[in-house]
């Protein structure tokens, strides 16, 4: 029995749990170079995005859900422009992380803020989560710009973090805490009054 969750909406997307059709969407983005430059997978072959689509599936099968990966849906036509996920990591701290993939024709408008400061809000609202953090590569700028747009604080610099694309790659660590989150929003309700 799959655990369906309900959609997540921004003012732009609906963020939902993928189903299998999703697969050539996914592959549009998942197999391009440019786009997976600093992440730790691809470019994907189709067999590479349909095993990840199956294990992302079956993953909502566990009675107790703590890795939620979302399909980026434009509300306008309902297009699967990219990614995004949130995986707790440890259930006592109350602790999750946070990543976001988008198609390239799609960044620069501000799209991977919208998401983000989505993942946040569903992670300390609903998931009751203490601490959400963020790695990123030390020369994926635009996603350093995300991160720090959506009021996280860099904590600290990973050296050698992970093994990938044949090499030991540093990460720079993001996070927030639920208060700040509480604190972030109470500005903006006073900032609306003026």
């Amino acid at each position: 029995m799959s655990s369906i969750y309900p959609p997540l909406e921004t003012q732009r997307f609906i963020l939902r749990d993928f189903v299998e059709s999703d697969w050539q969407a996914v592959h549009a983005y998942a197999c391009n170079p440019e786009v997976v430059r600093y992440l730790p997978f691809g470019p994907n072959s189709e067999e590479d995005t349909k095993n990840y689509l199956h294990t992302e599936i079956k993953s909502r099968r566990k009675k107790v859900r703590d890795h939620f990966t979302f399909a980026i849906a434009l509300k306008s036509d309902k297009q699967v422009i990219g990614s995004c996920r949130i995986s707790i990591s440890d259930r006592n701290k109350q602790e999750a992380s946070i990543g976001y993939c988008l198609a390239k024709e799609f960044w620069g408008q501000g799209y991977g803020t919208e998401v983000a400061r989505k993942l946040l809000e569903f992670g300390f609202k609903q998931l009751s989560l203490h601490r959400v953090f963020a790695l990123c590569h030390p020369k994926n700028k635009a996603s350093m710009r995300v991160l720090i747009k959506v009021g996280m604080r860099q904590e600290g610099y990973l050296r050698e973090y992970e093994w990938s694309r044949g090499e030991w790659q540093d990460r720079l660590l993001f996070a927030m805490l639920d208060r700040e989150m509480m604190q972030m929003q109470l500005l903006n309700i006073e900032l609306e009054k003026v």
